[in-house]
């Protein structure tokens, strides 16, 4: 250890003095009208094999608009005082860590930079944002190889957050006030439909994923937003490519309103573990819970549901609903909700086109994607921290993490205002 700290701090004076040398051919950004030059300003700057010293930065300063510049850390794509590659190592521990003074010492164990977990925070704010505008940025890509089935996702889940961000929020249950605020998150993947049964004793087979074709969005924002959000996802996939878009829900009204604005004509599917929640609500309500004919009714309309028959199910239960009561208002709620979604549970039609009827993918997204880093204990987020590290943990996720850090990052040099 003692020799590879030695070596790293011999390798970090030869690459400041390469990087102080006025011979070295470095592409700086020409001067644009109206800058004039201000002198040269030093800066240390932290890179992989320890801090440097830059000591021939040329200040460029526009008296018009006040603000000005340094072409060399536009050259090197500095970020704050910090070389890329060290930029990219605190959003990745950031994002992945259980918190951020976790990442601290994750960066130093693996990186032996001692970096400040507020400063990995601070990180993670500044390139959110540019992450958010590369990837809108990115033209649609058709994958011939990707299965022909195209399928979109979305649920929600809490997020704890501070007081701020809750001021005016009514809570579940009347007169309980707000904790949490709903993170929307979306699921794009692809599959192909499966092999044939080979005979008739086979159930259907399952449709399975195209390998590493899944990726999320997650933002704190309304339902309109995000469906925009989560179409244009949909679109850098290459869903205009696909012969069938297929999208799953849970059954909440702004999924299925979401659908219908931003992915008309997909074959929408409501999630058969949700379809089988209502069953059982609806049998307890009319039978009793956990009683025996209960449990034996809901055998029946789940295998009823499996084949298509949910208006005979609604039919079944309209004619066992009791004259007056609670158990009677139970039911019909359930049975409305059967009958909303009626056109959602043909189940048996969707397994013989190797459709997928669970959205557990958008589900297990809600936990990987936000549960695992932002639901931790004690934590309270605020609604732009808490967005800034959900763009960074979707573009890890998503697998589009390295792309953007292996594009040109010019826009991510900081433009310092005038005192």
């Amino acid at each position: 250890m003692g020799l590879l700290a030695a070596l790293k701090a011999d390798g970090a004076r030869w690459l400041e003095n390469l990087l102080n040398d006025p011979e070295l051919p470095l592409p700086l950004p020409p001067a644009r009208p109206g800058e004039e030059r201000s002198g040269t300003q030093p800066k240390t700057v932290l890179t992989l094999l320890g801090y440097v010293t830059l000591g021939t930065r040329q200040y460029l300063y526009d008296p018009q608009q006040r603000t000005g510049r340094f072409p060399l850390d536009q050259a090197l794509e500095l970020i704050e005082g910090y070389s890329p590659a060290v930029a990219k190592g605190m959003c990745r521990a950031g994002a992945l860590a259980g918190s951020f003074e976790a990442a601290s010492q994750d960066v130093l164990a693996y990186l032996g930079l001692d970096i400040d977990a507020r400063q990995i925070q601070r990180m993670i704010q500044r390139v959110s944002p540019q992450m958010t505008a590369w990837r809108d940025a990115q033209a649609p890509v058709h994958n011939p190889a990707a299965g022909e089935i195209f399928c979109v996702s979305a649920d929600g889940t809490g997020v704890p957050m501070r007081p701020k961000a809750l001021r005016g929020r009514k809570g579940k249950r009347p007169g309980q006030r707000a904790r949490t605020r709903e993170v929307k998150v979306g699921a794009v993947f692809t599959h192909r439909r499966p092999a044939p049964r080979q005979n008739d004793q086979e159930d259907y087979p399952r449709p399975e994923r195209d390998y590493q074709s899944t990726s999320y969005v997650a933002q704190i924002t309304t339902a309109e937003r995000f469906g925009l959000k989560l179409r244009d996802e949909a679109r850098r996939r290459g869903m205009a490519w696909a012969k069938v878009v297929v999208f799953l829900g849970d059954g909440a009204a702004w999924v299925w309103k979401l659908a219908r604005l931003n992915f008309h004509g997909a074959v929408c599917i409501l999630d058969f573990y949700h379809a089988t929640e209502h069953l059982t609500l609806l049998a307890n309500a009319l039978y009793g819970e956990g009683t025996a004919p209960a449990k034996r009714w809901f055998r029946r309309w789940r295998k009823r549901c499996l084949a298509d028959q949910i208006d005979h199910v609604i039919a079944q239960a309209q004619a066992a609903l009791p004259q007056r009561g609670q158990a009677r208002r139970l039911a019909q709620k359930q049975i409305a909700y059967l009958r909303r979604n009626r056109s959602r549970m043909l189940y048996q039609t969707f397994r013989q086109a190797g459709y997928f009827i669970g959205s557990g993918v958008v589900e297990a997204g809600c936990k990987t994607v936000v549960g695992q880093r932002l639901k931790q204990s004690g934590m309270r987020w605020g609604i732009r921290g808490a967005d800034h590290l959900l763009t960074v943990r979707a573009a890890l996720l998503s697998r589009w993490f390295d792309a953007f850090w292996q594009a040109p990052k010019s826009v991510l040099n900081v433009t310092t205002a005038a005192a």
